[in-house]
């Protein structure tokens, strides 16, 4: 079987076009993690007047000379004040209060004594001393937050701010997830014996694509019959905007999803990829809709997941990147057992501001292994002609800690 190399299969996917954005408000609280579909603009100067940025006594900076100033009042926060300062007086303000007309500092209190309606002055401060001026946080007509931002709590508090009551995103792509194989077992479900598999698979990728912003919808487990397959795959696509099957791909008896695919009326865009694990993974296309068929050991599963089907989801949401990619250093010499391109579970940390890896605790064996990517973890690429690789040498490493 001819396999297409991953730089090539890569590319091929980068260029496949994806259905335009689609877009709804949601209440503000409800739009952590979501991808805002317009930019965030200030309406107005914020502060909009000169503001107290603690407390203290508002003065007229020259009035330092006098030692002495009668206290006219007091100015709580939220108060409009509107009386006007006059030579040698001084009014009480607090922290996010607007300055009195013709005050422009601000002296602490601990600068001061306060005795029988006047303040001594201890130490003098800077003209201009804590206050905020106006438009020091952002002007009118700034943008502050951009479309395509991933809203986070920071995000939710500057909308917040300017009275946002709901967010304009990008809607959640669906992704339907079906697990293939009668030796699957679903949750719940009695195993008939104990060479049966419990189903993780499924579990594993719903969780995957809601981690990356999608909206999951969970179809299951369908044993190795023809019309139950085929039944369950046009399902999928009729609900979901992405189609993801496990398993029913490689050269078996009974993997059967591989010719069923194609049945549906589905353009199969390529299958075979020279990567470890996951080389019989297919990728199809029926008009708007996507058909990713993965295998089904569970470390290949989510591997190829995160490689083909977090790209099109975050096409879909429009964001630029599905995963960070960063250089990072080997701590130890690694060994590559093929001429394919290979992802390999590793440890990643940061020391001294730098990337490092290494893989004490990975287990080798099949691509099975689902808990190499517990804690720490990352994908470390190595490519097609990479043998063996020396400590030091820098590699290229998916980091799995965020979408």
């Amino acid at each position: 079987m001819s396999l297409l190399s991953y730089e090539t299969s890569k590319n091929m996917l980068d260029l496949l076009e994806v259905p335009k954005l689609r877009y709804e408000n949601v209440p503000l609280s409800d739009a952590l993690g979501r991808i805002l579909a317009c930019d965030v603009v200030a309406e107005y100067n914020d502060p909009k007047f000169p503001t107290a940025s603690m407390d203290g006594y508002a003065i007229k900076y020259a009035d330092q000379e006098l030692s002495t100033l009668t206290i006219v009042g007091i100015n709580p926060a939220g108060n409009d004040e509107q009386r006007m300062l006059q030579e040698g007086e001084c009014i009480k303000t607090f922290t996010g209060s607007k300055m009195p007309e013709g005050a422009d500092t601000l002296l602490p209190i601990e600068n001061v004594e306060a005795v029988d309606g006047q303040i001594h002055i201890a130490q003098k401060v800077a003209k201009g001393f804590a206050v905020r001026a106006v438009g020091e946080g952002y002007k009118a007509g700034e943008v502050l937050i951009r479309e395509g931002s991933r809203i986070g709590f920071v995000e939710i508090g500057v909308m917040a701010a300017l009275n946002h009551v709901h967010a304009k995103v990008v809607q959640k792509p669906r992704v339907a997830v079906v697990a293939t194989g009668s030796e699957i077992v679903d949750l719940g479900k009695t195993a008939q014996n104990d060479a049966q598999i419990r189903s993780s698979n499924n579990y594993t990728l719903a969780a995957l694509f809601r981690a990356a912003g999608a909206q999951s919808v969970q179809l299951g487990v369908v044993g190795d019959e023809k019309a139950a397959i085929l039944k369950e795959l046009e399902n999928g696509l009729a609900c979901a905007d992405i189609l993801v099957t496990t398993g029913g791909v490689s050269v078996g008896d009974y993997d059967f999803v591989k010719d069923i695919v194609p049945r549906l009326g589905a353009e199969v865009i390529y299958k075979g990829i020279a990567i470890k694990p996951g080389r019989h993974i297919m990728l199809a296309k029926r008009g708007e809709k996507f058909i990713v068929s993965l295998p089904g050991f569970a470390y290949s599963s989510s591997v190829t997941a995160i490689l083909y089907v977090l790209p099109l989801i975050a096409k879909m949401l429009g964001k630029e990147q599905p995963y960070s990619v960063v250089a990072a250093k080997l701590k130890e010499p690694f060994r590559k057992k093929t001429n394919m391109t290979e992802f390999r579970a590793c440890n990643v940390c940061v020391e001294d501001g730098e990337y490092f890896v290494d893989f004490a605790g990975k287990k080798e064996g099949s691509s099975a292994i689902l808990i190499n990517l517990l804690g720490e973890s990352a994908l470390m690429v190595s490519g097609e002609e990479d043998q063996t690789l020396e400590a030091g040498t820098f590699v290229n490493v998916i980091l799995l800690n965020e979408f």
